[in-house]
């Protein structure tokens, strides 16, 4: 191999001062330079006031979004020490601030016994990442304030007045040069601190965005912690239970478990280490599903609701219709997985069963009326999924994937690469026919679906299975549904849904959303889920080639562009699409097909809980949540045809 002729020695070695690294490397900081990023900076200022709220300190953090993108959070904590560190021989506000992991949450003696914040980098990240930083603090009878720029110190900690209150007040910009956009999102905020508020009881949050004319606000305290947290998750659900069991032990672990089931066939445990979203489970989790079968499966056998003959019931069994959130304290959590949110301390896990385990078990034979209504559930439970076990291998024996036995009306395509294959799954008979006759035969295939759909939300999975709508999805993704569900094994990396771009057609992106959300969720989450975005109007006129718009918008900006050609809006002609069936071949090819032209919105889920809301209010039993939503939001609503 050729040498690279350079220098390598002492002064090629470079040292990064004080918090350049930060600059240098955001990303190994806070994830990365994207809107993600952006908003890890308020949770970290926050959560350092949740903290102090563990710690028994602080009962209220203020959070403003100021005009021009300034983030403000004030609490009423202890305020940050300002005497001068023995180890920097600055004052430690000034060392918290300009320090990387310089904090009061290392080690056995520091100043908190567990604290949130997933990386832990705190206040001088942020100070780095910003344009500026200004801080000020109330403690030991005074007020005291400090500037930065850049990371760097312009105004040291100096007293500016007295005052008998404490706490600390933040205001900073975040540096336009080294994050893709300073737009924070409003709603992303308010759910982060809806959640912590809910976790951290008593504590009072509110957040307000100046940016518009009328500013936004909203206010969080919940003296119910969990229980409200449960109650919100199911407010439009049908309970089997009216108050959730509530589970609380202090100790080495703190645990704290709030469950209610509902007469829904979804499953939805939240966990949480210190505040901490744990997306994708860990010790504390699997520790709670034990024990949650385990203390069923007892309690069934010992008052003889299960027979001797009869097996015992599964877990997800048992999980069908419940809400839990799953909160533990942990000193030192050590985090795994793919995205840094799974909970790998083993010693949790015992703790979390244990204390379940007894609790569980003593509420349960104190309330047998709820004890009674959750296993009639879970039976019934048993027992579909047992009809799905046998639905399924009917299914399979049908249509063997390896004898190539397809659902009929699907038109497959000759490629059997999934990650060139596509598969568009087309509303009606006569826009299908346009599709097959309009497609590129190689890569892309045509799946028709016709009639009504299946509601999942009010199905339990052995209705799925043979469900004459729902079978050949099934079957030409190739994956499986539900717990079975094999991402590896799709035949399509795009499944795209296309329908009519009318009332209809959003009800059956709706039903399929649904299905996909409840039983092939790792479809939506690799993002292998579309809707294709057919025409709304054709414009044409004779020498010209035809133009088509997508909404009222491209419409009237396709119309003041004629016009500025000397075509007037008399001189053209306007067809609005009421279906796909309208269209031939070639214009489906050219509108919504052809990968060169077409216009495809990928499906993503960024909040699991938030789609899990939606879901139930659209598609369930509550009638007046979904009413209200609809008059709340039905300002929004464009290109409604009734």
């Amino acid at each position: 191999m050729e040498k690279y002729e350079h220098k390598y020695g002492a002064e090629q070695i470079q040292v990064l001062e004080g918090l350049e690294a930060v600059r240098k490397r955001p990303g190994m900081y806070i994830g990365s330079t994207s809107v993600r990023g952006l908003h890890h900076c308020v949770y970290e200022i926050v959560d350092n006031g949740v903290d102090e709220a563990l710690a028994g300190y602080c009962t209220e953090i203020n959070v403003v979004i100021e005009k021009g993108n300034i983030i403000s959070v004030t609490d009423n904590g202890r305020g940050i020490p300002v005497e001068i560190h023995p180890k920097t021989h600055i004052s430690t506000a000034e060392t918290v601030y300009t320090v990387l992991h310089a904090g009061g949450k290392f080690g056995g003696d520091s100043g908190y016994k567990v604290s949130g914040g997933l990386h832990g980098v705190g206040a001088s990240v942020v100070n780095a990442l910003s344009t500026w930083t200004e801080v000020t603090i109330k403690r030991d009878g005074g007020i005291f304030f400090m500037r930065f720029e850049k990371g760097k110190t312009v105004q040291k900690l100096e007293r500016i007045g007295d005052s008998k209150e404490t706490g600390t007040k933040v205001r900073f910009l975040a540096d336009d040069t080294i994050f893709e956009s300073l737009n924070y999102d409003y709603e992303v905020l308010e759910k982060r601190f809806r959640e912590i508020a809910f976790l951290t009881k008593g504590l009072k949050i509110t957040i307000e965005d100046q940016r518009e004319e009328t500013p936004k606000k909203a206010e969080f305290c919940y003296e119910g912690g969990l229980i409200s947290f449960v109650e919100y998750l199911n407010k439009n659900k049908e309970k089997l239970h009216k108050s959730p069991i509530y589970i609380e032990k202090d100790g080495e672990v703190p645990v704290e478990i709030a469950i209610q089931y509902t007469s829904s066939y979804s499953e939805n445990i939240y966990t949480f280490v210190n505040n901490i979203n744990t997306i994708e489970g860990g010790t504390h989790l699997e520790g709670f599903k034990r024990s949650l079968t385990k203390v069923f499966n007892d309690y069934a056998r010992s008052h003889n609701i299960l027979k001797e003959k009869d097996n015992n019931l599964q877990g997800e069994d048992i999980r069908e219709g419940i809400t839990a959130v799953v909160s533990v304290k942990v000193k030192e959590p050590q985090f795994e997985g793919q995205t840094k949110t799974k909970l790998g301390n083993s010693e949790v896990t015992g703790v979390v069963q244990s204390m379940v385990n007894e609790a569980l078990s003593t509420f349960l034979e104190e309330n047998p009326s709820v004890a009674k209504a959750i296993l009639e559930k879970c039976i019934s439970a048993s027992r579909a999924r047992e009809a799905a076990r046998k639905a399924r291998e009917l299914v399979r024996k049908k249509s063997n994937l390896e004898t190539s036995t397809l659902p009929g009306k699907l038109a497959d395509c000759s490629s059997k690469n999934p990650d060139e294959c596509e598969v568009y799954i087309v509303e009606g008979d006569s826009a299908g026919g346009s599709a097959k006759q309009g497609r590129d035969r190689k890569f892309q295939a045509i799946l028709p679906l016709w009639g009504k759909m299946l509601n999942v939300e009010k199905a339990r999975a052995d209705k799925i299975y043979g469900n004459d709508k729902l079978n050949p999805v099934i079957v030409a993704v190739g994956a499986g549904i539900g717990a079975e569900f094999d991402i590896t094994k799709i035949r399509y990396g795009k499944v795209i849904i296309m329908a009519d771009a009318d009332v209809d057609g959003a009800h059956i992106r709706t039903l399929l959303l649904t299905f996909f959300f409840r039983y092939m969720r790792p479809l939506i989450e690799n993002g292998n889920v579309y809707l294709a975005q057919p025409p709304l109007y054709k414009l044409s006129k004779k020498g010209m080639e035809d133009r088509y718009c997508y909404t009222d918008e491209d419409l009237e900006k396709a119309y003041k562009e004629l016009e500025e050609k000397g075509i007037t809006r008399d001189q053209l002609g306007l067809q609005r699409y009421k279906g796909l069936g309208e269209m031939n071949p070639e214009q489906l090819w050219e509108t919504t097909m052809n990968p060169e032209t077409r216009i495809l919105v990928k499906v993503t889920m960024d909040d699991a809980q938030k789609a899990d809301e939606i879901f139930t209010l659209l598609m369930g039993d509550e009638v007046e949540p979904r009413r209200e939503f609809i008059q709340a939001n039905a300002k929004y609503v464009k290109n409604l045809d009734i």
